[in-house]
């Protein structure tokens, strides 16, 4: 079975950074679109990037542009989310995904079978 494990949250000061992992084990991921969604407290869970194992083409939420990087390791089968420039409203769970999306817009609404239990990051002001 795919299996998901994030690591590499933690407690950082706004304007510092985290490079969170996303270790995919039990498939071969070629067709696969692996990424990241967040969920805070009280709100909705939000997309926030992803990366296309065949390619690497990239996607980013809106947000995080600018400050986000996404990245993989074929020979690890890993999915890095570099974060620069953290801000307070970053502070949430960050979940890792992973599936063979239907079209352009199915990773981004989260209809993806498979996900991780998810890794704690807190930005303090």
């Amino acid at each position: 079975q795919v299996q998901l494990v994030e690591s590499g949250g933690g407690l950082v000061q706004a304007g510092g950074s985290l490079r969170l992992s996303c270790a995919a084990s039990g498939s071969t991921f070629s067709r696969f679109t692996v990424g990241w969604f967040r969920q805070a407290p009280g709100k909705e869970r939000e997309f926030v990037s992803d990366i296309r194992w065949s390619d690497g083409i990239t996607d980013y939420s809106t947000p995080v542009k600018g400050r986000f990087t996404i990245s993989r390791d074929n020979a690890k089968n890993t999915v890095y989310l570099q974060m620069n420039s953290l801000k307070p409203e970053d502070t949430a769970v960050y979940s890792c995904a992973a599936g063979i999306p239907s079209d352009d817009y199915a990773f981004r609404r989260g209809l993806v079978p498979y996900w991780g239990r998810g890794t704690q990051v807190t930005v303090s002001s």
